[in-house]
């Protein structure tokens, strides 16, 4: 029996399938998202979604989907499924008895004495989707139909029938490639065994993708097909299909297949799961070393990439590709700001938090690797955050004569609460932020920490001096002692007193300018107001601007993203933080946390963990399938718990 159990005798449910979605990657950058039944819900949905090199490394659709036809006696059974408007055809689901996802995901067909195994590989490191089909059983002649549905556009739109479009194939090795538009690779549709291919050019009309539906976005597509294979298939055989942006041989797919297999790390546990999801968000390509902030729909944060690679790669020995992705990070640092949009041609750079994030990675780096020069590699890059953030950068980040960081500007959102409704921030948070400067108190320590490790006394001659003024000021401005709590953010007027998980910052970084028994009073808030099984809500249900469900259009989901939306990457510091006060009678508390996840993986992105969940109960999952921050913050809660229990 499979680790990850999916309910046999639910999978004709659509209401059931639907709602679970399998995400693979390459390691480079591609990636196939569909839900388990092969039924497409999103535009972000393909079997081969890639970056284009002449559009800006952006992503794109190139394989929609692939359906499959049974055909004995002259007799059809279609085993694809799509929505046109607002029904199902056709409804291949009904033929599904089992689904599999370890090794890799496999559905089972029956279709009278016919039973059909689907296999799906994406090939590492290359631009490459391989299907495996298996014959398990039949009493007569049995042929397979093989047919494509093309997209051949941005994850973020949708495609319609258009006279632009190339619609003619060229043949190549056991099968054809077309490129339906210039600046596209050509796509290679290619079986392992001799086929016929019947051109058959036609465009499938209206294609409903119903999670775009509930989202309050376009819906509706029309795809390519640009005709089918057919090839017989015997009892026992197995035929593979490719789908790929370079020409496959063919006589090696089979082999190329059972090698893709080995050496993955199964699925077989809850920490196994998430080691292989860990994996999926990192991204080589070249000389660079990224990490994807989640799927389908996220590229490369700054911002997201700081939080989650110590979870995704010092909890699991990685060092190497640690330091990869620091290298990549700061070839792309202009001033003192870095990246904090995704694969974008200018990205923005608004982002006050972010480059004070680099510190804290760093941080745990150093706790693992003492004798690495982090100041010799990257002194000069860390002066030169602090100095610009001290004397003044952009949005207004400056060091006042409070000691404080001020940061942020009329119009924009500089905190990782950065949603807008109508170009305007929902949660702006000008002035002095908590978090911003529980970081920049903690940068600044760690800073002198590593100068003094090697010996440069010009910094430690002009920055010693700050962090007790900026813990004197913090404490005086922030601690809020007749509610026990840290206030959010405060500017020249006002105090923002709302409970939001900010606070928890001062507690967990490793230099926290609270004293223990504040630090036990702020927890407390934070487990009566913020915390749920699924992570910490972003406000408190006491709030008159908390939102409960995450959920609706766009707007409603932007009121909603940081006004009261489960955040599971926060456990990772909540537990940082609640296990430095508590010290090894805090464990059983967190375990009892961490084992609630477990029950994730299979609720919404199969294997992985979700960006967001409601605040309210039942915590419903939402947003991203598959994010870096969760993935990489829990495997952290479980690093955390272990190495406390290693050093009692």
């Amino acid at each position: 029996m499979s680790y990850i159990e999916i309910d046999k005798l639910k999978l004709i449910n659509l209401k059931y399938s639907l709602s679970k979605e399998l995400i693979r990657t390459n390691r480079a950058g591609s990636f196939a998202n569909t839900t388990i039944i092969n039924c497409n819900t999103r535009k972000y949905h393909g079997l081969l979604i890639c970056p284009i090199s002449r559009f800006n490394n952006e992503n794109y659709v190139l394989l929609s989907s692939l359906d499959e036809t049974i055909i004995q006696h002259d007799a059809e059974f279609h085993l694809g499924i799509h929505r046109y408007q607002g029904e199902y055809s056709p409804r291949g689901h009904k033929y599904i008895r089992e689904y599999e996802t370890d090794p890799i995901p496999s559905i089972v067909y029956r279709v009278g004495g016919v039973i059909l195994k689907k296999e799906m590989l994406l090939v590492e490191n290359e631009e490459r989707m391989l299907i495996r089909y298996t014959l398990l059983d039949a009493h007569s002649s049995t042929k397979l139909r093989l047919q494509p549905f093309l997209a051949f556009r941005n994850i973020h739109s949708l495609t319609k029938a258009n006279l632009d479009a190339n619609t003619k194939y060229q043949e190549c090795k056991n099968g054809i490639k077309i490129k339906m538009y210039n600046g596209f690779p050509y796509l290679h549709l290619q079986i392992s065994k001799k086929s016929d291919f019947i051109a058959v050019p036609d465009w499938f009309y209206n294609i409903e993708y119903l999670e775009e539906k509930k989202r309050g976005y376009e819906y509706k597509e029309d795809l390519f097909v640009p005709g089918y294979f057919e090839v017989p298939i015997k009892k026992g055989e197995s035929i593979v299909i490719s789908a790929g942006t370079k020409e496959a041989i063919t006589s090696s797919l089979k082999r190329q297949f059972v090698s893709g297999i080995t050496d993955r790390i199964p699925r077989n546990t809850f920490e196994n799961c998430l080691e292989n999801s860990a994996q999926q968000f990192i991204s080589r390509n070249g000389t660079k070393t990224k990490i994807i902030a989640g799927f389908p729909w996220f590229g490369h944060w700054a911002r997201n990439t700081f939080l989650s690679l110590p979870g995704l790669t010092l909890t699991l020995g990685d060092k190497k590709t640690f330091i990869d992705v620091i290298d990549t990070m700061i070839s792309e640092m202009k001033n003192c700001f870095f990246p904090n949009e995704g694969n974008v041609e200018e990205p923005g750079r608004d982002s006050a938090d972010a480059s004070l994030w680099l510190f804290w990675a760093l941080q745990k780096y150093h706790d693992e690797d003492k004798n690495f020069n982090i100041w010799e590699k990257y002194g000069n890059k860390l002066k030169n955050i602090l100095e610009c953030y001290k004397n003044g950068a952009d949005f207004n980040i400056k060091m006042h004569d409070n000691n404080l960081l001020w940061a942020g500007t009329e119009g924009n959102a500089v905190t990782w609460m950065d949603a807008y409704v109508d170009n305007k921030p929902v949660t702006p948070r000008i002035g002095y932020a908590v978090e911003i400067n529980a970081l920049w108190y903690n940068a600044v320590n760690f800073a002198l920490e590593l100068a003094k490790d090697a010996n440069d006394t010009k910094f430690i001659n002009n920055w010693k001096h700050l962090p007790e003024l900026i813990k004197k000021s913090f404490v005086e401005n922030f601690w809020d002692k007749e509610n026990g709590y840290l206030i959010d953010y405060f500017d020249n007027n006002n105090k923002n007193k709302e409970v939001r998980p900010n606070q928890l910052f001062a507690l967990s970084l490793p230099y926290s300018p609270l004293n223990i028994e504040t630090r036990k009073q702020v927890m407390d808030v934070i487990v009566n107001e913020l915390l749920t099984p699924r992570g910490l809500r972003t406000l408190s249900p006491k709030s008159s601007y908390y939102k409960g469900v995450f959920g609706g259009n766009q707007t409603d989901r932007s009121l909603a993203y940081h006004q009261g939306t489960v955040r599971l990457w926060l456990m990772g510091h909540f537990t940082e933080a609640y296990l430095n006060i508590y010290k090894k009678s805090g464990i059983h508390f967190i375990e009892e946390l961490y084992n609630n996840f477990e029950d994730c993986i299979t609720e919404y992105g199969i294997g992985t963990l979700p960006e967001v969940y409601d605040g309210d109960p039942p915590y419903k999952p939402n947003g991203a399938t598959s994010f870096a921050t969760s993935v990489g913050e829990i495997l952290r809660v479980n690093y955390l718990i272990n190495k406390l229990k290693n050093k009692e």
